[in-house]
């Protein structure tokens, strides 16, 4: 039988709301996997303490950590294109560009000496063999002095003396095609005019001579002697 008071209890259970929340609604839980079902794919994260301090970024180490990792390729190429510039720069200066000795006194030395050596070697004249052949050595040097003393006295010798032999060479213009502190090599270019008893009227050739030359005791001395 229903009274106008009614019993407390029963207005607490049929009142929507209980201290000021609604008194059906279940607690809201966490979401969670469910380990027994594989399917659940609900990852929690859980929340960090209010109170928990939140780490400081080092930005310089994270900085080189970006370069580094992000961009290895580009630091690498860069790397590589300077070494490769450096050694070639090098190798230019050490091969092409003349030092101290190798500069342009020491080419004109060197050219002025296998000029002056190459008309020495192909001037002589039957009235004055010894004092040419003399002016000649003193102009060479190694196994090329050697083979000049051979030769001139079994092969020139004989026959200059036979046919009044005389000849003059003229250089007409030299160039260097290599120049290292101790030895060269020069291209000399020859205008040589011969005469003999037969043929009084001189009788002109042109000729292309490289010169090899080892500087000995500060001197440029030709050491190999190649007609071309």
């Amino acid at each position: 039988m229903d009274t106008a008071g009614g019993h407390p209890e029963d207005e607490v259970q049929d009142d929507p709301f209980v201290d000021g929340e609604p008194a059906d609604e279940e607690p809201a839980a966490e979401l969670m996997d469910d380990p027994d079902d594989p399917d659940d794919a609900t990852a929690v994260v859980a929340a960090p303490p209010a109170d928990a301090e939140v780490p400081r970024r080092n930005w310089r180490r994270d900085f080189w950590h970006r370069q580094i990792t992000i961009k290895p390729i580009p630091t690498i190429l860069t790397l590589l294109i300077l070494i490769t510039g450096g050694v070639t720069i090098w190798l230019y200066f050490k091969y092409h560009e003349p030092d101290q000795a190798t500069s342009p006194g020491v080419a004109r030395a060197a050219v002025n000496a296998a000029s002056d050596g190459t008309v020495a070697v192909l001037s002589y004249s039957a009235d004055s063999l010894d004092k040419d052949f003399a002016n000649a050595r003193s102009h060479l040097s190694g196994d090329f002095l050697s083979y000049y003393d051979q030769f001139t006295q079994q092969i020139v010798a004989p026959a200059a003396k036979q046919k009044s032999l005389k000849t003059t060479a003229h250089v007409m213009r030299a160039a260097v095609q290599e120049l290292h502190p101790d030895s060269a090599v020069v291209l000399v270019f020859v205008d040589q005019s011969t005469t003999t008893k037969d043929n009084p009227d001189p009788s002109m050739s042109a000729s292309s001579v490289l010169v090899n030359l080892a500087l000995v005791d500060g001197k440029w001395l030709i050491t190999k002697f190649t007609p071309i």
